[in-house]
This record gives structure tokens, sequence and C-alpha cells, in this order.
């Protein structure tokens, strides 16, 4: 068993507007950003910084100079082959004579993209980009069962929007059944940036326990999927979504699986007789104290099934003082379960 940190570090690093209550509030956030965008192609000699109000601006085209972010200036350093700590050491009239000699000539075009009044990024032609609000589309259309946790200290939620990134933290909260007799929930993350920050991907998993920092304890069947934004990323949707499916399809067969064992419990008779129940129960090393206050309990229901024997142990051992002794007792209760199996 794993345990996934990449919920808690997110939630470290996020500021309160980039955390949303919901995934409709999310969506929102993120579908109104689209519309406000706008792809720009032009070759790089025709990019541009200009000083504005004593602060670098990027001109391309003839329209007017746009502010850059932290990002989308970094691009600009990367495009132009110069080092950002230099050119934050330098005045921006002295930063713009720098960029004129430095950022190259090419017929391959640039793409620029802005929101509003902000350049976010700045992509040569190999990148394709993947709307945030496409992702969380298609995940409020199969993942229909699925919300954030519980909020983490601090105030987060698990759903974060930021100009850079974006990431999901969601589980299912009514989705426990059993894995080898132990109790286990499906969630998964997804992440994405429209800017070329980090990856598209998902990662499905099946956990036991979500702290108050979002760490989540004791996952297994841990599942990565991640892909780079270049010419065929949008096909990455439909493998995000065949592994949301699968996660879900595994669910519902767990919990029908569950479900058919306990009834199945409820029907099976470990014994005719408080003597024979007693035998049964000593082939799975149940002491012979705890076993016969658990015969009197299942005596009380009217009835020596597995379920009845089984609630009974469990009821038992809920009362142990150490850890240790209630585990051992819950594993050994548990093994009769397959005896309605």
């Amino acid at each position: 068993m794993q345990t996934l940190t990449r919920a808690r570090n997110e939630l470290f690093r996020r500021g309160p507007d980039e955390c949303f209550p919901s995934l409709q509030a999310i969506w929102e956030h993120c579908h109104k950003k689209k519309e406000l965008s706008i792809d720009h192609w032009h070759p790089p000699q025709n990019v541009r910084p200009q000083v504005q109000e004593g602060r670098l601006a990027l001109a391309f085209g003839g329209d007017r100079p746009y502010p850059m972010n932290d990002w989308s200036f970094a691009q600009l350093c990367r495009l132009a082959n110069v080092s950002k700590d230099t050119i934050n050491r330098l005045s921006p009239e002295t930063a713009c004579r720098v960029f004129d000699e430095t950022i190259p000539s090419a017929e391959k075009p640039v793409q620029i993209l802005t929101t509003g009044d902000l350049v976010r990024s700045i992509h040569g032609v190999a990148y394709t980009r993947l709307w945030d609000v496409d992702l969380l589309t298609m995940l409020r259309e199969f993942a229909v069962d699925f919300r954030p946790p519980h909020e983490a200290a601090g105030g987060g939620t698990g759903l974060y929007a930021g100009e850079q990134d974006m990431f999901l933290f969601l589980i299912d909260p009514l989705g426990w059944t059993e894995i080898d007799e132990q109790a286990f929930a499906p969630g998964f993350f997804c992440w994405n940036s429209e800017v070329g920050r980090r990856s598209v991907g998902v990662q499905t998993f099946w956990y036991q326990k979500v702290c108050a920092n979002h760490l989540v304890w004791d996952a297994v069947e841990v599942v990565e999927f991640k892909r780079k934004h270049t010419a065929n990323v949008h096909e990455c949707l439909n493998e995000i979504r065949r592994m949301v499916e699968a996660l879900v399809e595994k669910r519902d067969q767990r919990k029908d699986g569950f479900v058919a064992t306990i009834r199945k419990a409820m029907e099976t008779r470990l014994g005719t007789s408080a003597d024979e129940v007693l035998k049964v129960l000593g082939q799975y090393d149940i002491t012979r104290t705890l076993a016969k206050k658990a015969v009197e309990i299942a005596r009380e229901k009217g009835a020596f099934t597995v379920f009845a024997v089984v609630d009974a142990l469990t009821r038992l051992s809920a009362k142990f003082a150490h850890a240790g002794e209630r585990a051992e007792a819950d594993e050994r209760a548990g093994r009769l379960l397959a005896l309605a199996a």
C-alpha cells in the first residue's frame, strides 16, 4: 500500500483565490477563462517587448502591448535564450534592447495566449493546448458520483485552478467496499495546464483514509497516465475517460459482490446448535471465551447465520483495549465471510 502526496503538495502551494468548492464552480471559472482567451500567431521577429508604465509589456503584430505574468515572461526569456535572472537585474529600457537583439527571426510563428489583457503563455508551433474546461466537461459526465474530499486544514478544497495549471482531487464518499477484507473507497487525481506548466494526466486509486492535510493513506491499485501537450493531446481525453470508467465499473462490481456476499451470509447457517457453531469457530482460532459470547449474542437474534456470528464477533472485538487484538479478532471474524462467498 502507498501514501499518496500529490493532493497534500497542491494544498500547501495554493492561495485562497485558487480554491473552488465544487466541480460546477471550477467549471464556470475555467469556461469563462476560455471565453476570454485568444491565441495570436506571429513570427518571432514581430514579437517585441516595450516599456509600459515602467514595466515590460509585449507587443506583437501591431497590437497594443500586453502585460506579462511571471510564466509568460520566463517563456519569452527562453525564446530569446537569455537568463531570466539577468533580465530582472536590468532596467526595463535596457531589457527591451537586449530582447531586440536576442529574439530570433524565423519563418515558423510563435503562439501567444492572451486572457483579457494579460499574456499567459508563449509557445512554438509544436505545442497543442488542451483547455481545462474541456477536461472538466468530460469528468462531469463520466465521474458523476465523485466529489472533493472534506475541507483540509487551512481551507483547501482539493479543487484548484490558477494562472498556470489546474488540479483536481475527487473521491466517491459512498463507494466503500472490501478488498482483501479491508475497507477501501475509489478516488483519483487529475491535472492539466493550458500554458505548458505541466502535463495532462490522471491517477486513479483505492484508499482507506484521507487526513486533514489531504494525504491519501493506504492506497492500492494505483494507476497513472500522463501526456505532454503535443499534436494529439486531445486524444488523452479518451484515455482519461476510459480510466475513470474502469474505476467506476470496478467500484460497482465490488459493491455488488460485497452486497451479494452479505446477503448470502444472512442466509447461510454455521450450524443448528450452539455446540456446532462453537466447533466451527474453534477451527478459525477464535478463543472459546469469545466464541461463547458471540454465540449467545447470535442466539438472541434468533439464528446462527454467518452474518449474525460475524456481527457479534465484531461488536465484541470493538471492546478490546489494544488495537492489535482488535485487528486480529476482526481478521479472524472476516475470514468467516468466506463461508458465504
